[in-house]
């Protein structure tokens, strides 16, 4: 098969998923803070704001994933999201971190239709940036790449703004400051659109959609009559919390368990370091191991490594970044494996069924990743309210360990629940070789 894919439209692919993932986390990370400590919201009312918004994306994100698989137009299926789709998002982000002169009801409603907003001009991106990848090129070894490639872009996005915003809030005036989060804010969502513009500007679509347009039903059967990508999906759905249950907590966990916000910086180099590695050694491991062992193997030890810090090593900072980082490699290495396994459960529906649906399949990742981060923003929300947490007030050794809890044993729970659906991913031998033949001979 010849190889399509130019290196500039690798570079932007990489870099789109980079910026995206900038602008995500610093999201994941600040935003129940800034509720709650900056706007003075109550974590009761905060989680109530997030998990509204999460509803809503359970009826949103499909719909959006359908919308992309009927789109027909002269940039392509996904391309005019990424070009015209950034702008509403870079304004709500920014909105998102003001601080106006409101108070009770109206700062309520205020920093809810922010969000709300903000979490739907984030779909109109997240769907069609991941979902390109499976029309750059007619090889599935290039594909697979890309995939690879927005992978690792977004885990060095993800490091980047873990280590990075913090130094950048501390300069506009630290983390107590509003206007501190407003211009960091201002910075990381021009940075971020702009990347994301330069994706769909670049990027070109070499297979095009059949004219007739899939059904719903169609679409739907993608999923339910697909196990495998059932199985998988729940798996990530849980495998997902990990990383968002550390988001969400880690800016109170350096704050009040280490009493030092600069922390957060050396939280990211070790998150960069251990998922890169993680994810740069796992290409090369599951083209000796099957997938499926891959990531089971990486859950066990990952929820071992995440569990140690809180029974060993008391409040001893670099003994925890160390095990920290380990585990984050072995998120690195779910994360590779899962994305390559998802590849395999579209092609697995093409053999099946007839028919991809990639968008409503990326669909469906993007907000499962997007509700894993509001379930573990609400179980942070329901954590500080069993914690007794109120801003101001002296923390209390519950509180302290409250939070020790949710950096370290939370993930590790989840890392072993992550097995239990895998179990029930199965693609026979058989059946992939079948796939790998229907591949050839079609593209």
């Amino acid at each position: 098969m010849q190889k399509e894919l130019r290196s500039r439209e690798k570079v932007a692919y990489t870099s789109g998923l980079l910026g995206q993932n900038i602008l995500y986390n610093f999201m994941a990370m600040y935003i129940m803070f800034f509720f709650t400590d900056l706007l003075g919201i109550k974590p009761a009312v905060a989680t109530i704001i997030v998990v509204t918004a999460s509803l809503w994306d359970a009826i949103n994100d499909p719909i959006m994933g359908m919308i992309a698989d009927k789109t027909r137009t002269k940039w392509g299926k996904f391309r005019p999201y990424l070009i015209f789709g950034p702008i509403p998002l870079a304004l709500t982000t920014i909105l998102c971190y003001i601080k106006f002169d409101l108070s009770g009801t109206a700062v309520f409603l205020y920093a809810g239709i922010c969000y709300i907003l903000w979490g739907m001009s984030y779909t109109v991106i997240d769907i069609p940036i991941w979902a390109i990848s499976s029309v750059v090129s007619k090889d599935p070894i290039e594909k697979n790449k890309m995939v690879t490639l927005g992978k690792i872009g977004g885990t060095v996005g993800t490091a980047i703004v873990t280590v990075g915003s913090i130094i950048i809030i501390n300069s506009f005036g630290g983390e107590r400051l509003a206007s501190a989060y407003t211009k960091t804010a201002v910075i990381i969502a021009v940075l971020s659109v702009s990347m994301i513009m330069i994706t769909g500007f670049t990027l070109k679509e070499r297979i095009f959609p059949d004219k007739e347009v899939i059904s719903m039903r169609k679409n739907i059967q993608t999923i339910t009559k697909n196990k495998p990508l059932m199985m998988l999906m729940i798996s990530l759905l849980i495998v997902n919390l990990i990383n968002g249950i550390r988001q969400s907590a880690q800016m109170y966990f350096v704050v009040y368990v280490w009493g030092d916000s600069s922390q957060l910086t050396n939280v990211g180099i070790s998150l960069i370091l251990g998922m890169v590695l993680g994810m740069a050694i796992s290409p090369k491991i599951i083209e000796k191991i099957e997938k499926k062992k891959v990531f089971i193997a990486a859950c066990v030890l990952g929820s071992v490594f995440s569990a140690i810090p809180f029974f060993i090593g008391g409040k001893s900072i670099l003994f925890s970044l160390v095990f920290l980082g380990i585990s984050f490699a072995f998120t690195g290495m779910t994360t590779i494996v899962s994305a390559s396994m998802l590849i395999d459960s579209i092609d697995y529906s093409e053999w099946k069924l007839g028919f991809r649906g990639e968008g409503l399949v990326f669909s469906m990742n993007t907000f499962l990743t997007k509700l894993s981060g509001t379930i573990a923003k609400s179980i942070l929300g329901i954590g500080l309210v069993l914690m007794n947490y109120t801003e101001g007030q002296a923390v209390t050794a519950t509180t302290v360990r409250g939070f020790s809890a949710m950096m370290y044993l939370v993930p590790a729970g989840c890392f072993l629940l992550t097995m239990v659906p895998l179990y029930f991913y199965k693609i026979s031998p058989e059946e992939k070789g079948a796939i790998r033949g229907m591949l050839k001979e079609k593209y």
